[in-house]
């Protein structure tokens, strides 16, 4: 165990996340908690003895049948120890609480739900909230990396990093529904063209900043305070107009996103705000002879740099202000 959880926490340092806090199950057992949360069933008149178990009546909760507790060997089933851990997150006041799993574990939701409505210590009903993933099918040299868990071998988080990096991973992985199935090309990830998603919004931002340079360079103030007064009315050309409401959208789409529980809807706004932006790069020019209509479209551009930074940072994803030197300036054009 001690070896693993090593293993973990370099998956994490290589992924750029961090937990406050690990939570052992074995500590449920050993304060007492799981014991207690049985005695407060059983107190409660929630649970009934059958054929040697104790049963949990949770079918008064909207299960579709009771479910053993404790088994007659003496030992709990594991939706037990998830009940009491999650009445002790109550008490320490999370009141919002996400369990992110794996599709397989569908069926403990009701009965977690059920053990925490019948336990009677004031938890409201759908708490806590659950977020199950498919499976993640990882493609290299057009191939299907082989995993199995009976010889022991799997992918880990540090592989698709190293193998690819950091950004690709965190925005592949977010593009996608939870409850979906995906496939993880590492070709595509390393991919430097519109195919590849990550360097697709990474590069709308780059283009960006080569355009506000090159505009300072000929003399142009990018600042934001001459950018405030840019007469915004001229911007008429279509490929703007898509640009600014896509832009528009931005604050809805990221309540929407937290409050529904799917950050891909983030991802999905990038590329559709990166597609727009390269749409407008290719049909306009931005360094255009009228004063007044570049620093226009200027202040468009600094305003199209700050979404996209904004929502890569949310996804923890850089923004780039120059790609790679063998990246072609028209391969998106």
């Amino acid at each position: 165990m001690a070896y693993l959880r090593h293993e973990q926490d370099l998956d994490l340092q290589a992924f750029g996340l961090k937990f406050d806090h690990y939570f052992l199950e074995s500590s449920l057992y050993s304060s007492g908690r799981v014991q207690a949360t049985v005695e407060r069933l059983n107190a409660a008149g929630k649970t009934y003895e059958k054929d040697g178990a104790l049963w949990l009546r949770s079918t008064d909760y909207g299960d579709d049948k009771d479910r053993v507790m404790r088994k007659s060997d003496g030992s709990y089933t594991y939706f037990v120890p998830d009940v009491a851990y999650h009445i002790n997150k109550f008490e320490r006041g999370f009141v919002k609480v996400i369990n992110v799993q794996g599709t397989d574990h569908h069926g403990t939701i009701a009965r977690v739900r059920a053990g925490l409505q019948a336990a009677g210590v004031g938890i409201p009903a759908g708490y806590p909230d659950y977020v199950l993933h498919k499976m993640v099918t990882v493609m290299r040299g057009g191939a299907e990396v082989k995993i199995s868990k009976r010889a022991g071998s799997y992918v880990t988080l540090r592989d698709l990093v190293d193998w690819t990096s950091r950004d690709a991973v965190r925005f592949f992985l977010i593009s996608r529904k939870a409850d979906t199935e995906f496939v993880f090309d590492i070709d595509l990830a390393l991919k430097a063209s519109d195919e590849n998603p990550v360097f697709y919004v990474q590069y709308a931002h780059a283009r960006i900043c080569s355009v506000l340079a090159q505009y300072v360079a000929q003399g142009g103030n990018a600042g934001l305070d001459a950018l405030a007064t840019a007469d915004l009315s001229l911007l008429t050309a279509p490929t703007e107009q898509s640009l600014l409401l896509k832009l528009a959208d931005y604050p809805e789409m990221l309540t929407r996103a937290a409050a529904d529980l799917a950050p891909h809807d983030v991802a999905f706004y990038l590329r559709d705000l990166a597609a727009a932006l390269h749409s407008w790069y290719a049909a306009e020019r931005f360094l255009a002879d009228d004063a007044a209509l570049a620093r226009a479209r200027m202040a468009l551009l600094t305003a199209t740099r700050q979404v996209l930074r904004n929502a890569l940072t949310v996804l923890g994803v850089s923004a780039p202000e120059a790609m790679p030197r063998e990246t072609s300036l028209e391969a998106l054009a």
